[in-house]
């Protein structure tokens, strides 16, 4: 196959913090989720916009080193030989939960299944630290978003519609949960 992928994951190391953020690219904005809880069980619904707008989140300014052979937090970053093309950070949360501070996949590599292979290294993670399962926030608008964590088995658990409070563009904060 000429377009084989050579794909590794790692965790971050010192070599690798130079890279880190670099799957970190813009995204595409098609609409809302428009949630509903009903008889204890939370669903949605898309409102997809007449046209798309494209936004970013600025990269993160952290001390990487602590993400470093740390027992409670950690980053994985997907290769494709050398070219850091995606990033999963995931920590301890105090619910017993591995929440997944952030998921990128570079641009060019998106639907190519570099984000199921980020989600299958935190659960492989969050296992081992004998957590209950993988927890996540993400906006409303980030519908792309949502959708990939659906199909990974993610369940809508609840939303916030204060947290956002000072963005504007977004209507409510989603949490997502895939409980092992």
């Amino acid at each position: 196959m000429e377009d084989a992928l050579d794909i590794s994951i790692q965790a971050l190391n010192e070599e690798s913090i130079n890279v880190v953020s670099e799957a970190n690219e813009p995204f595409p904005i098609l609409g809302k989720i428009i949630p509903s809880f009903c008889d204890g069980v939370w669903t949605y619904e898309e409102q997809l916009y007449e046209k798309a707008r494209v936004t970013s989140f600025p990269n993160d300014s952290l001390d990487w080193h602590e993400y470093i052979n740390s027992e409670d937090k950690q980053v994985f970053l997907a290769f494709d030989e050398t070219t850091c093309i995606g990033q999963i950070r995931v920590v301890k949360d105090w619910n017993r939960f591995a929440y997944i501070e952030n998921i990128a996949v570079r641009n060019s590599y998106r639907h190519s299944g570099i984000g199921h292979l980020l989600i299958q290294v935190a659960e492989t993670w969050a296992i081992e630290h004998s957590l209950l399962g993988l927890s996540l926030e993400a906006q409303n608008d980030n519908v792309i978003a949502c959708r990939f964590y659906a199909k990974e088995g993610f369940a809508l658990g609840g939303i916030d519609t204060l947290k956002q409070t000072g963005n504007p563009n977004i209507d409510m904060t989603l949490y997502w949960y895939k409980i092992f």
